[in-house]
C-alpha cells in the first residue's frame, strides 16, 4: 500500500509521531513537506517556521527508525500547494489528523474528478499533553510543553540549534 501524509512538521512532536506510526503500519510512506512559501499559509496561528532544509533533515531523522522498524520505505517530497502529492494516482491511503480531514476530503473530490479512486482516509486522534490539551507545534514554540507533551513552564519555546 502507498500512503501519503503531509504537513509542516516544525517542530516534530509526539502527535506527528502517531501519524507516522500509523502510516508505516499501513505501507510505504510519502511525506509531503510544505515548501517555505506554503508553510506560513497553512498555519492557523502566525509563528516562525524553520526553513525547508532544516525541517526536512529533522523529519528524515524521525522517519528513518520508524521505516526500519516496519520494514518500509519512505520519501519526502515538497508540497507547494495544500492538496499536494495526494492527488497523484500512486496513492491508496492518506493519513490525517482530525483538523485536516476536510483537506483529505477535498483531495478525494479532486481525485474522483480526475477519474481516480478516492483514497482511504485514516484519521489519527490527537495526542494529549500532560495538561489534557492536545500537543501542537505552536504550544511547543510558546514554551508551554515539550515535544512529548510535558509541561515546561520554565521553557521559552524552541531550543537553540
Amino acid at each position: 500500500m502507498n500512503v501519503a501524509l503531509g504537513g509542516t512538521f516544525d517542530p516534530v512532536h509526539d502527535g506527528h509521531h502517531a501519524l507516522f506510526e500509523r502510516a508505516f503500519s499501513l505501507g510505504d510512506v510519502t511525506v509531503g513537506l510544505t515548501s517555505d512559501a506554503l508553510a506560513p499559509k497553512t498555519r492557523a496561528v502566525d509563528r516562525p517556521v524553520r526553513d525547508y532544509e532544516k525541517r526536512k533533515a529533522a523529519l528524515e531523522s524521525e522517519l528513518e527508525p520508524l521505516a526500519a522498524a516496519h520494514d518500509r520505505e519512505f520519501e519526502i517530497r515538497t508540497l507547494s500547494e495544500p492538496t499536494g502529492i495526494a492527488t497523484e494516482p500512486t496513492f491508496d491511503t492518506i493519513v490525517v489528523s482530525p483538523e485536516t480531514v476536510e483537506g483529505a476530503e477535498r483531495i478525494n473530490e479532486l481525485r474522483v474528478d480526475d477519474g481516480l479512486d478516492a483514497l482511504e482516509i485514516e484519521v489519527v486522534d490527537h495526542v494529549m499533553a500532560e495538561d489534557g490539551e492536545r500537543i501542537s507545534s505552536t504550544r511547543i514554540l510558546n514554551g508551554e510543553i515539550d515535544r512529548h507533551g510535558n509541561l515546561t513552564p520554565a521553557a521559552s519555546g524552541r531550543q537553540p540549534e
